[in-house]
């Protein structure tokens, strides 16, 4: 869903450069798939169930990262997102409910922490669909007050109709962005889709947010690398601060060393708390969080980012799922515990 600029890259797939060659040998039954979709680029590695190619899992992939962007993109202004929040009255699909359904149910364990809707701020701050920030001004307080009024995972609704299921607003200036978690559901739904062909080893990554399951084509865990974050960060070649070996999970960092901006000295990051309407001004740099599924793993990490290093620890700790932090001019931290079945 994030056009290239707005990217989070801050996860390395090592796999991809350390194990690519044994993928492709034929023995081995593993498939490289790659591509570009959702302004960035995506690749997996999965065990070429029986009956299947190469050729088809390519193309049924390709589709279905398609289908999440015809209704999840905010920048593909036909999308079924972008139509209802123009004001369009049509039923969801399967990927808009998914992402609402979640959505809702994680809004209400943060607290509002976690809020899609508040896509009216995250624009107005130039971090959301309607620009890079670079031209913008810093909104008044007052302004700030009167966005939040159309704000709120509660200011929504869903009710059922004879052709679907529909979503109902508030107010028609409510609207909704589901970036920081459409590109870890993007990961979840290619995944279920290889598991029904039969598929139980793969590993996806979408815009560097990841699901791995099974076993990896040296016939272990997957290694995936945590890179070292650092508002000097550029290019596709980061440090890495951490390789975890990881199977039967998703994994996703977040971070604000990336995508910010500076106005009279004062530095403006693009995670914003919904909570209040401004840039969030705590020292962590990068929250990585290891749970059970990508989407999951996708929009707890933008949680942990909006309420900082303490309260991120709490809630890790208290929900049951591994978080890494990273504060600035402070070493990487681990948190938390594995849930059932998750290794590290």
């Amino acid at each position: 869903m994030k056009a290239s600029a707005n990217l989070r890259p801050l996860l390395t797939a090592l796999l991809f450069a350390a194990c690519l060659l044994s993928s492709c040998d034929r023995s081995t039954r593993y498939a490289k798939l790659e591509g570009y979709a959702q302004g960035g680029t995506w690749h997996a590695i999965c065990r070429i169930p029986q009956g299947q190619n190469e050729k088809r899992l390519q193309e049924g992939a390709d589709e279905i990262l398609r289908s999440v962007n015809r209704s999840l993109s905010g920048y593909n202004k036909g999308s079924l997102l972008s139509r209802i929040n123009r004001g369009d009255d049509l039923p969801l699909d399967e990927h808009m409910l998914r992402n609402f359904s979640l959505s809702k149910e994680i809004w209400e364990l943060s607290g509002g922490a976690f809020d899609p809707s508040a896509a009216p701020i995250f624009d107005r701050w130039g971090f959301g669909f309607a620009g890079d920030g670079k031209d913008v001004d810093i909104p008044p307080a007052a302004e700030l007050d009167s966005l939040m009024a159309f704000t709120g995972m509660d200011l929504f609704s869903t009710e059922e109709r004879e052709d679907g299921i529909h979503l109902v607003k508030a107010d028609s200036r409510c609207r909704l962005n589901f970036n920081a978690i459409a590109q870890g559901y993007s990961c979840d739904t290619i995944g279920r889709w290889l598991e029904s062909l039969g598929c139980h080893d793969y590993m996806v990554e979408v815009g560097r947010e990841i699901l791995c399951k099974g076993k990896s084509a040296r016939g272990g865990d997957w290694i995936i690398g945590v890179e070292y974050p650092s508002y000097d960060a550029a290019g596709d070649s980061p440090a890495l601060i951490e390789k975890l070996n990881l199977t039967d999970c998703g994994i996703v960092t977040s971070g604000n060393y990336r995508k910010y901006y500076i106005r009279d000295g004062r530095r403006y990051a693009h995670t914003v708390d919904p909570r209040t309407g401004m840039p969030v001004e705590h020292n962590l740099l990068s929250a990585t969080v290891i749970a059970e599924d990508a989407a999951t793993a996708d929009a707890y990490a933008t949680w942990m980012m909006v309420i900082g290093p303490e309260a991120a620890s709490r809630i890790a700790d208290s929900l049951g799922f591994i978080l890494y932090l990273v504060e600035d001019g402070k070493p990487l931290v681990k948190v938390g515990s594995s849930p059932s079945g998750l290794q590290d």
